[in-house]
Order: C-alpha cells, then structure tokens, then sequence
C-alpha cells in the first residue's frame, strides 16, 4: 500500500471549500471534472456508509464504481470526508478531505490518499507512483475556491 498526504492552506471559509465536497454534484464538478455523474445507492441518516455510484471520465474511458462514505464529521471548525473505492478492479484507494478552520477566511486543507493494489503485479506501478496528482487536486481546490470568492 502506498500513501500520500499533502496541506495547502485556501483564502477562504470552511463553509465555502466545503460545499465542493458536500454540495451538488456540480459544485463537486468544480475541483473533480472528470467526475461525470454521481447517483446515490443507498443513503444513511448518519452519512457513514453512505454508497454513491460515480462515473468518472479519463481520456476517452468511463468507469463507474461505488464510493462508500467511511468517515464524516461537520462541525463548524472541522469537517472530513473519507470514502472509499475500487478503481477499475485493480486498486483500492481511500481519499480523506480534512477542512480545518484557520479564522474566517482561511481554511486548512489537508489531502490523504491510499492505493492498494490488488493484484500482486501491481505494487511493482506503485514504486513509479509520485504525489503529482495530489499536489495538482490541492493547488486546483485552491485555484477554485479562491477564484469564487475574489482573493
């Protein structure tokens, strides 16, 4: 298993970088476009173990899978959001979002992802991974949030 964790800290609210990960669809579109369509499976009062079926876009390629919520909290200084999923048969990947309240205009990002692979030829992909893509999602919620709310 290979892990990644990386923090950025955003000119803008808690409420406002969280309705990219807790809001609509399009909204979520905003820092994740390849995410093409997301339709709930099966719900909870609680949202832990929610299940949500989500179509991403890569290149020319679709794949669908489900998304399992593992962890959520909101409360008005810290929200998180872990979920949980099975990448093309292939990679069992977490992501945990975690928004910390820095005053009223800043917010700390904080952006952890782990990838299993699944097959045992597949660790020797993950010696070759590097953090790329993690850097590049934080410097886009960033970019995002940031531009919406003029700083």
């Amino acid at each position: 298993m290979k892990s990644w964790k990386k923090e950025i800290e955003i000119n803008a609210s808690i409420e406002h970088v969280w309705k990219y990960f807790d809001g609509s669809i399009e909204n979520m579109q905003q820092i994740m476009p390849q995410v093409i369509e997301q339709k709930p499976v099966k719900v909870t009062e609680e949202v832990v173990g929610s299940i949500y079926r989500q179509k991403y876009r890569e290149g020319k390629r679709t794949e669908e899978y489900d998304i399992e919520t593992l962890v959520y909290t909101d409360e008005p200084d810290e929200k998180k959001l872990k979920v949980g999923f099975i990448l093309a048969k292939m990679f069992d990947i977490t992501a945990l979002y975690e928004l910390n309240k820095i005053n009223d205009s800043r917010t700390s990002f904080t952006y952890t992802v782990t990838s299993r692979p699944l097959k045992w030829y597949l660790k020797l992909l993950l010696l070759f991974a590097t953090d790329k893509v993690v850097v590049e999602f934080l410097e886009r919620v960033k970019k995002v949030a940031e531009a919406e709310t003029g700083r």
